[in-house]
């Protein structure tokens, strides 16, 4: 376990979008690599913690499920507030999910409180049969300035690329880090064109 003064900074990172779309499956699959089929729906919020290393740096992902169904939705304003990344999920195998994602966007640029915040599109159940394609999602995830990446919580496939390229994108965003920072650590820089590109490359 990491020590406080190894830490590089502590991120908040939000993963939203309809019930049942698998979001709390990609954070459990990301954060103790379980996958349970009978995963129950979540209820308001889950809260993880985990600490990741990127590009030799420790930081620490206090990572944010919300509940899909509407009637968790007055949690809305706390929930987004002083995040700096967000994974917005779609069901590749549901159409109506990916139809949904307007309003879930839109929300999100409401809610943020840092202009800056770094959005990911993550279409998830590629195991399954899909009714998007990813031409689909890759387009609107360029259509909105998101990083994108398709992922399986149940084979694991592109999981950890999904969060490990946001939080790399957040942590090459200058501002939007360094102020709730206060170990005073410098970054290395690097790759910063290749960051900048609207979907995840790995």
């Amino acid at each position: 376990m990491a020590s406080s003064d190894e830490i590089l900074t502590t991120l908040k990172i939000l993963i939203i979008g309809q019930s049942g779309v698998g979001k709390s499956s990609l954070l459990l699959r990301f954060t103790d690599d379980i996958f349970d089929p009978d995963q129950p729906a979540t209820i308001g919020v889950d809260f993880k913690v985990k600490t990741l290393s990127i590009d030799g740096n420790l930081v620490k992902l206090a990572i944010w499920d919300t509940a899909g169904q509407e009637r968790f939705r007055t949690l809305t304003p706390s929930y987004y507030r002083g995040a700096q990344g967000a994974i917005l999920v779609y069901d590749v195998s549901s159409r109506a999910s990916f139809e949904r994602l307007e309003p879930w966007l839109q929300e999100l640029n409401t809610y943020a409180t840092k202009s800056n915040i770094v959005k990911m599109l993550v279409g998830n159940k590629i195991d399954k049969d899909r009714v998007v394609t990813r031409e689909e999602g890759l387009q609107f995830a360029r259509r909105h300035s998101m990083l994108f990446i398709e992922a399986s919580a149940k084979s694991k496939e592109g999981v950890q690329c999904a969060f490990e390229e946001l939080v790399q994108k957040v942590i090459q965003t200058p501002g939007l880090w360094e102020s709730d920072n206060r170990q005073g650590f410098s970054l290395q820089r690097g790759g910063d064109e290749a960051a900048s590109e609207s979907w995840c490359s790995c």
